[in-house]
């Protein structure tokens, strides 16, 4: 009987290809709506759907084992002993799989004492007996020593599960240079650090493969091993109990009492209904889409006995042939294109510019554009790039920057679908397009392995890469609700050319500023390390946590601080907390150490960030945070402190370039409290800031029961701490730590408050609990933030969601509002045709370079736009700043 012939037997390791999809996949993007995270599930049955459509098995397992220990641990308890707890992620997943499976009417199977390999063994072995084509799916090597002409190994490569390297003899011999039963002697010498089976020291996988080539087998070995000299061979002789051991712990059981048959493993029609429940609780609704288009248009998921696929068949949808186009043919390709728009993935390479070719793609047409700047027949690219024709994109801005370099100009940004990803599941954008293509498709798109010196895949076309953009935007575009999408039409797609030409215009930075403070900073933390060390009589590593715990629980003998896993907890609060308690010159001097060393690290790092053009080009990050706010990295222009003189001197080495006349900043006062008086609705709050009072001493004067002129600087303090606080869902515990007074006093201090300011009471109470019923918070402007685990069962992670939904509202609007700022001041100065330049955002500030002469022109332009980018119940303040310097220009 052929192979085309056979009936086909699959087994799967289910608890082996389960893992590696749980670490192939981002967890933070895969939780349901009960907190339970499913990236693990997700991915195995993605695969299963792969390999039902391509190897078309008649039969199929899948087989899991029931814990860590077996007849192996029993002989050798270390079995396996080094691995890793469970990560908490992974927890809960294998039932869930298990049922998605029964659902599917696929056989699951498990045996007390025994590993999922023996199981696979088991049946492989009477599967080839009686007939069967078999097929193993394990990333466990062990299952290697089970190949042969009628067993093939399915072993997925190092990016998870989604492609499997197929394992036959001839496979084997070429890459372990042995038969597939000699694999286990090659590993027992060896030694398999997964499994905590130590081999002989020295003995690598190209000495094991030399000495099972001529003795065959580990016992041999051993009954040879004077006859092998050098290091090696004594080595063997002194450690061939280890061999002996590992061979006889990695050779896999065939003979194991199974309650099923391979005829018992029969493929059966999947339970629909079943199928549908299982998948909506676990939000699978893509890979749901999958499944039922495979079940209703591929018998083999029904059932039915399939035949051998034919060349290619891979169930997923083909590309479109690249077409490499030019001068006129590029022109008439573009005209065509240009109604319902295109997708483009600009090829870039490391270089000033770095564009080597243009990738697009309509909806059934991919085109290559090669690039070599200066040639004249590109006309058509230009004038369309420039255009407002509808463009796609994923990660738009790096392509609009490489492009601006390039003297393109870019308009008719329609979509960003990594943006677009990101306002579905904040905090989680997809890195690369092939983890968006797997997670949006379900499909696979082919990329090369960087850590390979001779890639075994080409990376495919960018014109291949755009047709998947364009497929990812338009599943995307369906998916959005109405709110999420005027959010990324309105604020973030326009965005992101706005950032694009901050981060290429940069900031002026004065160097002799920067390289002075180093040498005070470096002055400081050396004699505060040295006055420290003077204080316990030797000298030590001030950045160890192990040497600082010895000094001071040991050496000092102070109290303990809070519990570690490495012994005592040395950060930077722990510290602040045992130095008021019990204060020590060293304390102080270790604190005072921490902060220099801190401000000069930072201080090296913008040195190292300053252009040839003496300016830093920060990189901003619009998907860089969950709730909306735009990150800076790369250098951080976000941790510079302003509270403390370093800091400030740090900023005066921001500058204004010696062609323009002087910085602009401009600051949201009290943008939060803002929003929270106007989503509130309090009355108290709405009066104090319409009629311009000073905010916190009005707080104070209510909460404390005084005229506002007796409102003392520590009340003030008070009321502003707990003011911020409640929008974060500080505690009495946690405002009482952070303002050094009692419980009780933080507690009294919190019920005076919701007396008098009932409305935010309500409002907190409220936001947490639409929230809950939701799944998501909402902005004013219809920005959500999903929460899953408001209804978590874990009461850990659903107090810490609570507490984010408190804040999520007021944090992601004033994001919202500082956004649509920044598009009105640019839009501004584009009509105006000033020369000004917007350089910086900073949390709640912009800075700015002001041209000559273009002062009062600006001013207005920013006030009119900061201060109008809401319509609120109470009014959004802005304030401005002038200097030479970002700290001079402060306000």
């Amino acid at each position: 009987m052929s192979d085309s012939e056979k009936p086909t037997l699959l087994i799967i390791d289910g608890h082996s290809l389960a893992f590696r999809a749980f670490y192939a996949l981002p967890v933070d993007s895969f939780v349901n709506r009960e907190g339970q995270h499913t990236n693990g599930i997700h991915g195995f049955i993605a695969m299963l759907i792969n390999l039902l459509q391509q190897q078309r098995p008649t039969h199929l397992a899948v087989a899991f084992d029931i814990s860590r220990y077996s007849f192996r641990t029993r002989e050798y308890p270390e079995y396996k002993g080094t691995r890793n707890e469970t990560p908490s992620e992974f927890v809960g997943q294998i039932p869930l799989l298990q049922e998605a499976l029964h659902a599917m009417n696929i056989t699951t199977i498990a045996k007390e004492d025994y590993e999922a390999d023996d199981i696979l063994a088991t049946l492989a072995r009477q599967g080839r007996e009686q007939g069967y084509r078999v097929l193993l799916v394990s990333g466990d090597r062990d299952t290697i020593q089970l190949v042969n002409d009628d067993v093939t190994l399915l072993y997925p490569n190092v990016r998870g599960v989604s492609e499997l390297k197929i394992y036959d003899p001839a496979a084997v011999r070429e890459r372990y240079g042995v038969e597939p039963h000699q694999y286990p002697e090659i590993a027992a010498l060896v030694g398999e650090t997964s499994d905590n089976l130590i081999g002989i020291d020295k003995v690598g996988e190209k000495t094991a493969v030399k000495w099972v080539q001529q003795y065959g087998t580990v016992e041999n070995i051993v009954a040879h091993a004077d006859e092998i000299k050098g290091v090696v061979g004594q080595n063997l002789r002194d450690q061939q109990e280890n061999a002996l051991r590992n061979r006889r712990l990695n050779k896999l059981l065939d003979d194991v009492e199974l309650e099923v048959t391979p005829a018992d493993l029969e493929r059966k029609p999947l339970n629909e209904n079943a199928v549908r429940d299982i998948f909506a609780r676990l939000q699978f609704k893509t890979l749901l889409d999958r499944l039922m288009k495979a079940a209703a248009e591929d018998g083999t998921l029904t059932g039915a006995a399939g035949t051998a696929p034919s060349e290619g068949d891979a169930g997923a949808v083909s590309a479109p042939v690249v077409r490499t186009l030019v001068d006129e043919e590029l022109a008439n390709w573009l005209e065509k294109a240009s109604a319902d728009g295109a997708a483009v993935a600009v090829q870039l390479e490391t270089g000033p510019a770095g564009i080597t070719g243009f990738g697009l793609a309509a909806a059934d047409d991919t085109v290559y554009v090669p690039w070599a700047a200066g040639r004249p027949d590109y006309t058509a690219l230009e004038e369309w790039l420039a255009s407002s024709a509808p463009k796609y994109f994923f990660h738009a801005k790096p392509q609009f920057k490489a492009l601006s370099r390039a003297g393109f100009v870019v308009d008719g940004l329609a979509f960003d679908t990594r943006i677009a990803s990101w306002l579905v599941k904040p905090g989680a954008a997809p890195q690369s397009l092939a983890e968006q293509v797997y997670e949006v498709l379900g499909e696979t798109l082919p990329v090369s392995d960087p850590n390979q010196l001779v890639p075994i895949n080409d990376a495919v076309s960018p014109a291949t890469e755009a047709w998947y953009i364009r497929r990812v935007a338009e599943g995307q575009m369906i998916a959005l609700d109405a709110g999420t999408r005027a959010v990324l039409d309105d604020i973030e797609l326009p965005l992101v050319a706005v950032l694009a030409e901050m981060e290429l215009d940069g900031v002026s930075i004065d160097t002799e500023v920067l390289s002075r403070l180093r040498g005070q900073l470096t002055d400081k933390a050396n004699d505060y390390a040295a006055r420290a060390y003077a204080e316990v009589g030797h000298e030590l590593n001030l950045g160890s946590p192990k040497q600082l715990q010895q000094v001071l629980f040991d050496e000092l003998g102070m109290p303990k601080t809070r519990s570690t896993k490495t012994g005592y907890s040395t950060d930077a609060q722990s510290l602040a907390d045992l130095q008021e308690s019990n204060p020590h010159p060293f304390l102080d001097l270790l604190l005072q150490h921490r902060d220099a060393t801190k401000l000069k690290q930072i201080v090296e790092t913008l040195e190292r960030s300053v252009g040839a053009d003496d300016r830093i080009h920060t990189t901003y990050d619009q998907t860089g945070t969950s709730t909306g706010r735009i990150s800076s990295n790369d250098p951080n222009l976000q941790n510079i402190p302003i509270r403390t003189e370093e800091g400030r001197e740090i900023r005066s080495a921001f500058r204004s370039a010696p062609e323009y006349e002087t910085l602009l900043t401009a600051d949201y006062s009290q943008i939060e409290m803002r929003i929270m008086a106007h989503l509130s609705e309090d009355p108290g709050l709405i009066e104090a800031f319409n009629a311009g009072e000073d905010l916190h001493r009005f707080v104070g004067a209510r909460v404390f029961g005084v005229p506002p002129e007796e409102v003392t600087p520590l009340m003030r303090t008070k009321v502003k701490a707990m003011s911020y606080g409640l929008a974060y869902g500080l505690s009495p515990f946690g405002l009482s730590k952070q303002l050094r007074i009692e419980t009780k006093e933080a507690r009294d201090l919190m019920a005076g408050y919701f007396e008098r300011f009932g409305a935010v009471r309500d409002y907190l109470r409220t936001v947490v609990e639409i929230a809950r019923v939701d799944g998501y918070t909402e902005t004013i402007f219809g920005r959500r933030r999903p929460f899953a685990d408001l209804t978590s069962t874990n009461r850990v992670l659903r107090e810490n969601a609570e507490r984010q939904a408190l804040n999520a509202p007021i944090q992601g609007s004033a994001a919202d509002i500082m956004k649509i700022a920044m598009l009105g001041i640019a839009g501004d100065l584009i009509d105006q045709k000033l020369n000004s330049r917007m350089l910086l955002q900073v949390h709640d500030e912009l800075i700015f370079e002001v041209a000559s002469g273009e002062w009062d022109a600006l001013e207005s332009i920013v006030r009119t736009r900061m201060a109008g980018a809401a319509d609120l119940r109470v009014p959004l303040d802005v304030q401005i700043g002038r200097g030479p310097n970002w700290d001079a220009a402060a306000h």
